[in-house]
């Protein structure tokens, strides 16, 4: 079993998401089950289009409440340490085969709160910097088979 992937999330993006799965889970769990026994009462299932589109909504409202469940269950909230080590929660500035760089390294969720453009630490090049110190090169393999040299040039903490 592998262990769960810790998310680092800012305070006002934990907010959103925690307000999100309460929503999903009350209320929109609620019409969307409404509407199912709606459907149910039309009669013949096989060619009622209502229920087979609530039936599919029901199944990505409960993906989306599995996934934030799990994505809330193993989150970081606040500020990573300013000790020069690039992980989740730090801006970067790095030479990106040489075009230089600032970006978030992060989850997505928190993408709406910045300007910055968001790397996730999944990413090939946010798992190729993720643990590495200002001043480290390090390379990525790019979709077409490249290899990408990275330089970290900068790594602080994201203060929002």
């Amino acid at each position: 079993m592998t262990e769960a992937q810790v998310t680092w999330l800012t305070q006002e993006a934990f907010d959103r998401l925690q307000a999100e799965l309460e929503h999903l889970s009350g209320p929109a769990r609620q019409e969307i089950t409404d509407r199912i026994a709606q459907a149910r009462d039309e009669g013949d299932l096989k060619e009622n289009g209502g229920y087979h589109a609530a039936r599919e909504e029901q199944g990505k409202n409960e993906a989306r409440i599995r996934e934030l469940s799990e994505k809330l269950r193993n989150v970081r909230i606040g500020t990573p340490p300013d000790d020069g080590v690039v992980e989740p929660g730090m801006i970067v500035t790095a030479d990106v085969a040489g075009d230089e760089m600032t970006f978030l390294l992060g989850s997505r969720e928190i993408a709406e709160t910045t300007d910055l453009d968001v790397y996730s630490e999944q990413s090939p090049l946010g798992s190729a910097i993720n643990g590495h110190k200002v001043g480290d090169t390090t390379s990525y393999s790019a979709p077409n088979g490249n290899d990408i040299t990275v330089v970290i040039k900068a790594a602080k903490p994201y203060s929002g």
